[in-house]
């Protein structure tokens, strides 16, 4: 099992359960699409899985290990098997677009030559092939996106997780990122991806997770309320 949450509450300065009570597992090559209206606490239950957050209750395993009390030191190998493609983009305004998409690589202490052919081919795979050397301050909001989900990819990971990948690129490549979600999966990865697109979650399939006032309901179609929200 990747991912198993147990009864697990959520709440933020020691107000109101933003989630409550969340039963969720995730096994190997598994795809969920998250959906539910703003302020559903999408990204919160995201931020749970790459640790982000800790839990105010219940429990959180993850990769086989129980996380929910673990140390900072233990907490660094299993963020390096979630690749995590944020909503704010998140990349270094000195770094240019080549050395972003690199530094997990990096980090990980993984040497140059083993590592800058996957990342030239990530961004050419993006359309960003002739931008290696572009600052982020330089791109446009769609090719920070871009370089974001590159940078998640890079290492390979055992588990994707992205908010919102495809709000700020256009439809064409939208339904790319969206295509190599799903090459990944096939490959081995196991995803969730949270979107507001409903049409693109109809279109693939997938299995869905939806969240509603702080509970996370699986496989159910978005009420109307939602349906109008992600409009």
């Amino acid at each position: 099992m990747i991912v198993k949450f147990e009864r697990v509450g959520l709440a933020y300065d020691g107000g109101a359960e933003s989630l409550r009570d969340v039963d969720f597992n995730l096994g190997e090559g598994e795809f969920r699409f998250l959906t539910g209206p703003s302020g559903a606490g999408k990204t919160s239950f995201l931020k749970l899985i790459y640790l982000g957050l800790r839990p105010t209750r219940g429990r959180i395993t993850l990769f086989g290990e129980d996380v929910t009390a673990a140390s900072r030191e233990a907490l660094p190998p299993l963020r390096r098997r979630i690749g995590v493609v944020f909503q704010e983009f998140r990349l270094l305004d000195h770094l240019t677009a080549f050395e972003n998409v690199a530094l997990p690589m990096k980090v990980a202490g993984v040497n140059h030559n083993q590592y800058k052919e996957d990342v030239r081919e990530l961004l050419n795979w993006v359309g960003l092939g002739s931008r290696l050397d572009a600052k982020p301050q330089t791109l446009s909001g769609g090719e920070k996106q871009r370089v974001a989900l590159a940078r998640a990819l890079v290492s390979k990971p055992d588990l994707i997780l992205a908010d919102e990948p495809t709000g700020n690129v256009d439809p064409l490549m939208g339904e790319k990122i969206m295509k190599l979600f799903i090459e990944l999966n096939k490959l081995g990865a196991a995803v969730v991806v949270a979107t507001h697109d409903l049409e693109l979650v109809r279109a693939l399939g997938k299995k869905t997770l939806r969240l509603e006032a702080g509970r996370l309901h699986e496989d159910g179609a978005p009420p109307a309320a939602a349906r109008g929200a992600a409009r």
